[in-house]
């Protein structure tokens, strides 16, 4: 995606490219075969949904064609993980590649280890309290309800006169893997009636996929989940200047 006088230019495949991805399936499906990857074009030519699909149905809000409703679907359909994983920017990961990201991002960490390290804030802290419990003997577990993140905002004291940066503390947890979207809803007034647009639900991705299978990749090194992360991409995409797939994946922490 890019600005040209003035205007968004979405890049995409001509309509008749037997290469073009045309359903949302189809999408699912080639995430799980590279991996990860993000929504948008980028500095790694190639290395998006936007540069597979058609540019004729962005914002259209056609389900069959829009690849911004697709998004949702897939959210919803949870077979692979959507956030914003890459440089801040929206994206997905296939649950084989997903423990590596957490595993790097997290560089070992389940938050509550983190945050009695010092190394969580408290404004994360109070949204990742949101969504999640303690059972009898301590341990945490995730919460699988359904909160609007409008309502996660007032619920943990952000907005007008209190906490500040909701959206980019929402952005660091799921840069970090803590936080995924898992569907979206549009909000209900007073008289039952649907409005606006749609807002994301979030979880953390071992509400979804397990803490087993989130954590898998614990036992190793953070600096080699990442380096398997790069060789990925690389392998992908030869052509790709290193420091541009850095600034997509993250450094070392």
């Amino acid at each position: 995606m890019a600005v040209e006088n003035g205007e968004w230019i979405m890049r995409g495949m001509e309509w008749n490219d037997p290469y073009r991805i045309r359903t949302w399936q189809e999408l699912v499906n080639w995430i799980k075969e590279v991996g990860f990857l993000p929504l948008f074009a980028n500095e790694v030519e190639g290395f998006s949904v936007e540069e597979h699909v058609s540019d004729r149905f962005w914002w259209t809000g056609d389900r069959e064609e829009d690849p911004w409703e697709w998004r949702e679907i897939i959210a919803a359909d949870r077979q692979v993980a959507y956030g914003k994983f890459f440089d801040n920017k929206a994206g997905f990961i296939s649950p084989e590649w997903l423990p590596y990201f957490a595993n790097f991002r997290r560089n070992g960490y389940d938050f509550d280890a983190r945050w009695e390290d010092g190394l969580a804030s408290r404004r994360e802290k109070v949204i990742m309290d949101m969504l999640t419990d303690k059972d009898e003997d301590g341990d945490v577990i995730w919460k699988e309800d359904q909160i609007l993140t409008t309502d996660l905002k007032k619920m943990t004291g952000f907005g007008k006169g209190g906490l500040k940066n909701f959206p980019g503390i929402i952005t660091g947890l799921m840069m970090q893997t803590y936080l995924v979207t898992v569907d979206f809803h549009k909000r209900v007034n007073k008289r039952g009636e649907e409005y606006g647009m749609p807002v994301s639900v979030l979880l953390p991705p071992e509400a979804v996929w397990g803490y087993e299978r989130v954590t898998s990749a614990y036992s190793e090194e953070p600096k080699l989940s990442r380096q398997r992360i790069l060789d990925r991409v690389k392998e992908l995409y030869p052509q790709a200047e290193e420091g541009a797939v850095i600034r997509l994946i993250g450094k070392s922490r």
